[in-house]
């Protein structure tokens, strides 16, 4: 019976390295689908919230927020946008920070959470990531986030009640309890099988190894117990 290999990753839905990071996750992945024994791969994504403190309804610009809100020199923020662009564009995504508009994103999360209970995280997660950085839409309200949810065809009534209950807000906070357990302090943060780190946007080749290497470590006991039935066989 093949066992799933399972990588949790910690992110924030407003973080452009996050973005990044799920595409090349993506890209590697894809990359050991034609090995003779391909990893069996489930991947869940988890709650962090890098800003917490932001306001639902932030006035002003990329530029604005980390310099007047985080106290970053307005030429750093420039160029730290120009780098976050040039890497996302590498990665097949063009960020659009002159439309983006911040905003808390703990709603956003409990909704990733409702998506993850029908079966439609990972759609749910890429449609708020390409509404944010991408097309200057604003994740931070329950009317709007129920508009994306339709979307990726989540029922627009059940959505609306379970932000409003808050009902997936325990979620949201057991997984950044998770985080500061095992240490994390940043994000992307990919956790392999339970055991191994990754921490940022690395490249697809970097995905592909670790998931050949872990997938390989978890099947070799199988493999071995096959090589010894077969050996006693004959």
């Amino acid at each position: 019976m093949t066992e799933t290999l399972r990588i949790d990753v910690f992110s924030d839905v407003a973080c452009p390295w996050c973005y990044i990071g799920k595409r090349n996750l993506q890209a590697g992945l894809a990359q050991t689908a034609s090995d003779d024994d391909p990893p069996v791969v489930e991947v869940v994504f988890r709650s962090y919230e890098l800003s917490p403190d932001t306001p639902v309804d932030f006035e002003g610009d990329e530029l604005d927020f980390l310099s007047e809100h985080k106290g970053i020199p307005r030429e750093q923020v420039q160029q730290m946008l120009d780098r976050v662009t040039g890497v996302a564009a590498e990665a097949g995504l063009e960020y659009r920070f002159d439309l983006l508009r911040h905003t808390n994103t703990v709603k956003a999360h409990e909704l990733l959470h409702a998506a993850k209970a029908q079966g439609r995280q990972h759609e749910m997660a890429e449609r708020l990531m390409a509404a944010y950085f991408t097309e200057g839409r604003h994740i931070g309200r329950v009317d709007d986030l129920v508009a994306l949810a339709t979307e990726v065809g989540l029922d627009a009534s059940d959505t609306r009640d379970a932000l409003a209950s808050e009902r997936h807000l325990p979620d949201v906070r057991a997984d950044q309890a998770q985080a500061a357990a095992f240490g994390i302090t940043g994000v992307p943060f990919f956790v392999i099988d339970g055991t191994y780190g990754i921490s940022g946007a690395q490249p697809p080749e970097a995905f592909a190894q670790v998931a050949r290497q872990v997938w390989n470590e978890r099947r070799a006991p199988e493999t071995g117990a096959a090589e010894t039935a077969d050996a006693a066989s004959v």
